[in-house]
């Protein structure tokens, strides 16, 4: 329902949208190696956006990762005459024309390939460089955007990269310069390009970024809520808390801030808008060996890796876990009640296993919408090879879209304000009501008001002004 109020305001009362959240999964180029799972395996009608990993920078250009995999791999039906087109990006294409709604990126850089960032960012020369490359990759291979994942623009990243103190500041610039192009780009084709990036989920990283500069240049930002534990640790941990646990034996910041929850509160204190926050979640699995015997192995001294894994000790896909560990060959589930996440613990093996399943999957996807966040990522496909994840994610958001519309909506100007009411709606827990100042925007851009359990709601407008409102039930 659409009304006009003495002709400064356009409103309007919507159902959930269906998928309103996005689901964003990176697919990387050796999956089609050992992995065997290819471009045609994967569900699309489960994702909004596929993240590509990755292509590389070279000579201060993007470039081609894997050539091999993305343009010159024969899948079914292609053909080897001059002019063909072959590989995964050509499959990807394939998969764009099947389901039109699905949006492509080019994942730049990643923890081994952003050893050039410092340099493509220091300069206006070495930006437009860049940025010019980057436009034509993504017309070149039929992406719909760029994906700038930095492993980190403040330190920290793999040995060996290229790092000065300016970077923090030149991946401001960086990030606008992109996005100046792509805006360009736009006004020429006639269709949306993307500018998102991948961003820690650590204290330090999240603390030393101008985040404000950053969202206003970018569609949104997948945070990698994973990777809190690791053979780096004092003790045994989670990969990918939700929550807080008081118990953890770490001191701090790793004590209360490596959680998925701390993580996505510095974001938002930050000043980066929840609509463009995208909660990364792991379809992996990280080990340790040698735990001590204690606790189920929770929060315990360990040596090292496990000395198993899926394709490399310490590591391990989802259906691998499931299909081989869960509850089985001396492995036994555990849940905690405070992270929300499971792990497995083998007291012969002297294993501990931290990983998530579609319980946790399930609880992280109702914390995105609860949050009124923008979506969920995932680290990667292969790894959920049955799709039982992706399914997860897909059906609790789909289910949590299912309530009608508030309807007998109303409006009233009060002084320099607008009080609305509504009626409420059978098993609604919450109310949002959200605005954009653009009558044509997607709704996932319009931006969040406010959060109530109530049927009324009163907000500042000035004189003059135009925005367009939706109330949704959740």
């Amino acid at each position: 329902m659409w009304l006009r109020l003495n002709s400064i305001l356009l409103l309007c009362c919507l159902a959930s949208i269906a998928n309103a959240q996005r689901i964003v999964g990176y697919y990387p180029a050796w999956a089609i190696y050992a992995r065997q799972y290819f471009i045609t395996d994967i569900p699309a009608e489960h994702l909004t956006h596929i993240n590509y990993a990755f292509a590389n920078i070279v000579n201060g250009q993007i470039a081609l990762g894997d050539p091999y995999s993305e343009i010159d791999f024969f899948y079914p039906g292609d053909c080897w005459d001059p002019g063909c087109e072959r590989g995964n990006f050509h499959q990807l294409r394939i998969l764009k024309q099947q389901y039109p709604n699905l949006q492509t990126l080019i994942s730049v850089g990643g923890w081994s390939w952003s050893n050039y960032f410092s340099d493509v960012a220091f300069s206006p020369a070495n930006r437009e460089l860049f940025a010019n490359s980057c436009v034509e990759f993504i017309l070149e291979h039929g992406f719909d955007g760029v994906d700038l994942d930095w492993e980190y623009p403040d330190g920290g990243g793999e040995p060996g990269n290229i790092e000065r103190p300016e970077d923090p500041a030149n991946f401001v610039l960086l990030c606008q310069h992109i996005r100046h192009k792509l805006d360009s780009l736009e006004n020429v084709e006639a269709r949306e390009f993307l500018l998102t990036l991948a961003t820690s989920a650590s204290p330090s990283h999240i603390a030393n970024l101008n985040l404000p500069a950053i969202a206003a240049a970018v569609d949104f930002i997948n945070v990698m809520c994973y990777d809190f534990a690791g053979a780096w640790a004092d003790y045994t941990y989670f990969n990918a808390p939700l929550f807080f646990d008081p118990a953890n034996p770490f001191s701090e910041p790793f004590h209360s801030g490596f959680n998925t929850d701390a993580a996505l509160d510095a974001y938002i204190a930050a000043g980066v808008p929840r609509n463009q926050l995208v909660v990364g979640m792991p379809f992996y699995g990280v080990g340790f060996g040698n735990v001590n015997d204690t606790n189920n192995g929770l929060y315990q001294t360990f040596n090292g890796r496990s000395p198993s894994g899926t394709w490399e000790n310490g590591y391990y896909d989802y259906w691998d876990l499931r299909d081989h560990y869960v509850n089985q060959n001396g492995y036994t589930r555990y849940y905690h009640p405070i992270s929300r996440v499971p792990y497995l613990y083998n007291s012969a093996a002297h294993v501990f296993i931290t990983y998530d399943d579609t319980v946790s999957m399930r609880e992280k996807c109702e914390y995105v919408l609860n949050e009124n966040l923008g979506g969920a990522m995932f680290w990667e496909l292969a790894a959920d090879r049955d799709g039982d994840l992706l399914a997860t994610m897909f059906n609790t958001f789909e289910n949590a879209n299912q309530l009608p519309a508030p309807v007998a909506l109303t409006v009233m100007r009060v002084g320099d304000s607008l009080a609305f009411r509504w009626q409420p709606v059978t098993g609604a827990g919450q109310y949002t009501l959200w605005s954009s100042t653009n009558p044509a925007a997607n709704p996932l851009d319009y931006s969040l008001e406010l959060s109530t359990n109530a049927t009324v709601a009163t907000l500042p407008l000035a004189a003059g002004s135009t925005k367009v409102f939706f109330v949704r039930a959740e």
